[in-house]
């Protein structure tokens, strides 16, 4: 199969450190052009990666009639804007998430990608990782009976007022930048939509941005439960307890590259030490990810993360903004 080959939106370090890397360990794809607004910076990254060609601006990548993909990386505030004018230029675009910063935002990137015939989809790289492939397989097969509860913490410590996570107008804030892994995920193990949501946010009072929130998700068989924190000691976990088991899912996110994989699982009677460690080989996420984007592209099939479920992540997400806002449930209009 042909590989495709990709243009990087912006030096963005989360392109630089993880989807580059990825992307050059795959069988499908190589990394054939990088921009930034500064020509330097470009052809820096360019020269570290043995890219082939540094462009001084976004626009001149997306004229580039060799590259087929882009993936964009860019401040959350941006994504509408150069997906859409990608789209436009005919190229295939994997977005960084949140994919939009409302409905309104991901519905016009669904019409663009219609009018125009490409492929798009969000970056969710942990939905292509092995470990919550089997996590959903152990459920489908009732190994931990009726799943009712799903139970997530992802945090860090950040006040760097130069970072764009803290920097509101950019679509900063924990919620928008993790608080969406535990939506996405929630919604992924129930394989349902929730009905309605509750949640409880903390702000910083210099920068504005939610450093500390909690999220209750009611779904039509169960509920999911998640506090996530920009201003936090780094962690990350997820539990899912069923009627007969339990598992928890030890680096959720953020798998690691260098080591397996563990999920534990225990059959109702952890108190009794009685667990079984599910181990997952050494593997990269993000390769996995951009290898599965480009087979979709040769194909013509599914991409990994639809528009369409992103934009049923930021319904959800617009919620908890609501709620948090109005202090009360507000339901998810389908």
């Amino acid at each position: 199969m042909e590989k495709i080959k990709w243009g990087i939106l912006s030096t963005a370090k989360i392109g630089l450190n993880s989807v580059i890397p990825g992307i050059k360990k795959g069988n499908l794809g190589e990394v054939h052009a990088i921009c930034s607004r500064s020509p330097d910076r470009a052809k820096v990254a360019a020269h570290s990666f043995g890219i082939e060609k540094a462009y001084g601006s976004y626009a001149e990548l997306l004229a580039d009639p060799e590259v087929d993909a882009v993936y964009n990386p860019l401040p959350n505030h941006l994504h509408l804007e150069w997906n859409i004018k990608a789209m436009e230029a005919g190229k295939h675009v994997l977005c960084e998430k949140p994919l939009g910063l409302s409905v309104d935002e991901v519905d016009e990137m669904i019409r663009t990608r219609d009018r125009t015939g490409v492929k798009a989809g969000e970056a969710f790289m942990v939905k292509s990782h092995p470990q919550w492939h089997d996590c959903r397989e152990r459920l489908r097969r009732g190994e931990l009976g009726e799943l009712r509860l799903v139970q997530g913490a992802f945090s860090y410590f950040n006040r760097d007022p130069e970072d764009i996570r803290n920097q509101p107008e950019m679509g900063g804030g924990g919620m928008w930048d993790i608080g969406c892994y535990c939506i996405t995920m929630s919604r992924y193990l129930f394989e349902q939509e929730p009905l309605r949501v509750v949640s409880s946010m903390e702000r910083d009072p210099d920068y504005g941005t939610d450093r500390l929130a909690g999220v209750i998700m009611e779904f039509p068989s169960g509920l999911a439960h998640f506090a996530v924190s920009t201003q936090l000691a780094l962690f990350q976990r997820m539990h899912l307890l069923g009627s007969k088991g339990h598992l928890e899912v030890k680096i959720p996110f953020n798998a690691p590259v260098d080591r397996p994989a563990f999920v534990a699982q225990d059959r109702g009677n952890i108190l009794m030490d009685a667990i079984t460690l599910h181990e997952y080989p050494v593997m990269d996420q993000y390769t996995l990810m951009a290898d599965a984007f480009a087979r979709a592209i040769r194909e013509d099939g599914e991409v990994p993360v639809s528009l369409e479920d992103a934009r049923s992540n930021t319904r959800v997400l617009e919620a908890v903004f609501e709620s948090a806002d109005k202090g009360k449930w507000i339901e998810i209009q389908s």
